[in-house]
């Protein structure tokens, strides 16, 4: 395996940053972008369409929608991690499996302390697939509803987890919404028959694609994004070993493959949402921001992060979208002082998010333009209207 001059972490971040086409490369369609990340987490849709604009130039918010629902070329399921993303249609035989078995015996383990006996799941995801077939697509209230009249407990947690595992045997995704509930669909009926895979061929094109969009990388860093076993994702690096170049960085070796996108230009200021994959994609998160920093863009240390300001793929702020009767106002609360240049480049992002989004968006400083460092307490109850997990209304953009 051949290797390459030792990288500096400014040098890494911006090899990521175009791997995450945070660079903006060239105009593609939706489910493409989709394809290139190999999904982008999605527990609520509206702050996941904000990484199609981060990344490409064209789309408008009702394309993405329309790839969605219309083309249904892009799929709203569970999938890395166990959490809900949106991926290419076509990529759901293979992947969903793949990352979702890891995950099966946890969800029997919380159904067990939710008290369903121990027959009942599997009776649920037929009961489940029946309905669906008879009826079409319906909210969860509606599936709950229909399963307790066939005596399943589904107090709790429990029927989330019934849903889950459901998408993990292949049977379920997300489809339209009705009002502010989404709606449950027939895999088979939504996107067709998937495409299963080998296993062995699955895991050497997860790892093929998770470096596209995430080199350079390490064999951990792809475990702990997709949810696979560790020893697996060993297993996929090795089946693309003559694939890879090693990187030597300041912090290590990484790996990337042979043909990468080279770096992103210096310079580049951008705004990234909620959960967006520049910040989940690699175990060691010192690159994109130092603890203290970290500690305000991962709010309350559990699984909620806030949408970011990146300049050349280093966080420099925060920013949080406040809808206004005449505009949707970017509130702008950087770690520090931000030169004249980054909010140059600021403005323009805002542009690009009127572009996408339809209507005006405007830039405003949390403690005037020059704003310094604040509490990370203030940071976090400011970010606080932000999206709810496995909320789809919130934020409204």
């Amino acid at each position: 395996m051949p290797r390459i001059r030792t990288l500096a972490d400014d040098e890494v971040r911006r090899r990521r940053t175009a791997a995450q086409h945070l660079h903006r490369p060239r105009r593609r369609s939706a489910v493409d972008l989709v394809r290139h990340l190999t999904g982008i987490q999605a527990q609520s849709l509206p702050a996941a369409r904000l990484a199609f604009p981060a990344r490409t130039e064209g789309l408008t918010a009702e394309r993405v929608d329309r790839a969605r629902l219309r083309d249904r070329s892009i799929v709203h399921t569970w999938a890395m991690r166990g959490t809900l993303f949106l991926i290419a249609a076509e990529d759901f035989g293979w992947l969903v499996p793949l990352v979702l078995e890891p995950r099966i015996q946890h969800a029997f383990r919380r159904l067990e302390q939710e008290g369903v006996p121990p027959d009942q799941p599997a009776t649920a995801v037929r009961l489940i697939e029946r309905m669906l077939g008879r009826e079409g697509p319906l909210t969860r209230p509606e599936i709950a509803e229909r399963l307790r009249s066939g005596g399943i407990r589904t107090q709790g947690q429990a029927l989330v987890h019934m849903l889950w595992l459901a998408s993990a045997e292949g049977v379920v995704c997300r489809g339209p919404e009705r009002g502010h509930h989404p709606c449950f669909v027939l895999v088979r009926d939504w996107i067709g028959e998937p495409a299963p895979a080998e296993r062995d061929v699955a895991l050497a094109e997860l790892a093929v694609r998770f470096l596209k969009a995430h080199g350079p990388a390490a064999p951990t860093d792809l475990a702990v994004w997709s949810g696979i076993r560790a020893g697996d994702a060993k297993r996929a690096w090795a089946g693309i070993d003559d694939r890879l170049v090693e990187v030597a960085t300041d912090r290590g070796p990484l790996w990337s493959l042979r043909r990468s996108a080279g770096e992103a230009p210096s310079g580049l200021v951008r705004l990234i949402p909620w959960w967006d994959e520049y910040l989940l994609g690699w175990k060691d998160r010192h690159l994109v921001a130092p603890p203290d920093q970290w500690r305000q863009i991962n709010r309350d240390g559990g699984g909620w992060l806030n949408p970011t300001i990146l300049v050349d793929g280093l966080a420099v702020g925060l920013w949080n979208p406040k809808p206004t009767p005449k505009a949707l106002h970017v509130e702008i609360q950087p770690f520090s002082s931000l030169s004249s240049t980054v909010r140059r480049g600021i403005r323009r992002e805002a542009e690009h998010l009127s572009d996408f989004l339809g209507p005006p968006v405007k830039p405003v400083y949390a403690d005037g333009p020059q704003s310094g460092r604040q509490p990370a307490h203030r940071a976090r109850r400011r970010a606080a209207s932000g999206p709810p997990p496995d909320s789809s209304p919130r934020p409204s953009l």
